[in-house]
């Protein structure tokens, strides 16, 4: 895609009022989330998500979401070195933007972990695995660590 046609398409995204990019796959995921880690060239996000995901990424699975991105002015590109590769760099309303995913994958992790959390009998806090367990009482009770339960007073 030129530059004229990417132009455009910014201009019409712009005027259109469109709605956030669908992050609908996992590819797509990691794609934002490497650019949330600093600026990356085409390759290097298709090799970081290939390794990631325990195999290989395709370019067409990755330029045209970068393309999309950038239409939607979530992320700016830059020709670098001798080569000019395009270098991808998320904007302000990109990091914005994966900011609220990330907010709303953690929503669904704490829907999928909260079943499997024990709340410490003394302070309080919630407790995934590794929590430590003792019998005060008859009552066996669910604490975050030994000093926990070393410290609990019924």
């Amino acid at each position: 895609m030129s530059y004229y046609d990417m132009s455009y398409l910014n201009t019409l995204t712009q005027e259109l009022g469109m709605a956030e990019p669908k992050v609908t796959n996992v590819v797509k995921l990691y794609t934002v989330l490497l650019l949330s880690s600093g600026p990356k060239h085409g390759y290097e996000i298709i090799k970081e998500v290939g390794e990631r995901l325990g195999r290989k990424a395709s370019p067409g699975q990755i330029y045209p979401f970068l393309g999309l991105l950038e239409s939607g002015g979530y992320l700016k590109q830059k020709a670098v070195g001798k080569r000019e590769k395009k270098v991808y760099t998320l904007t302000p309303k990109g990091r914005d933007f994966v900011d609220s995913l990330l907010s709303r994958l953690g929503n669904l992790v704490d829907i999928a972990i909260e079943p499997r959390l024990t709340e410490c009998a003394h302070c309080g806090c919630s407790v995934y695995k590794g929590g430590f367990t003792k019998t005060i009482k008859g009552a066996r009770l669910a604490f975050c660590c030994e000093y926990c339960a070393k410290s609990f007073r019924k």
